[in-house]
């Protein structure tokens, strides 16, 4: 018989308080209205980092195998 795992030590991908702080981190972070000064700050300082930005991302997506079809879907608004 398999011993029983307490799910409040599960860690990982199943790490539930791990994701629940980033949760409570991420709802603080909104609520307190720093979205808009943050992607204000994260915008590329000028038209080259600009472009090498753009590069590394076409980079990144040259070794993508696409989305998931079933986020596409659902992102669609079909089940």
């Amino acid at each position: 018989m398999k011993p029983k795992t307490d799910p409040q030590l599960v860690q990982g991908e199943g790490d539930y308080k791990a994701a629940k702080r980033y949760d409570e981190s991420v709802r603080s972070f909104v609520k307190a209205g720093k979205v808009t000064d943050a992607a204000q700050k994260a915008k590329p300082a000028n038209p080259q980092e600009a472009k090498e930005l753009e590069r590394a991302e076409n980079i990144g997506l040259s070794h993508s195998k696409g989305e998931d079809p079933g986020v596409v879907r659902k992102a669609r608004g079909k089940p």
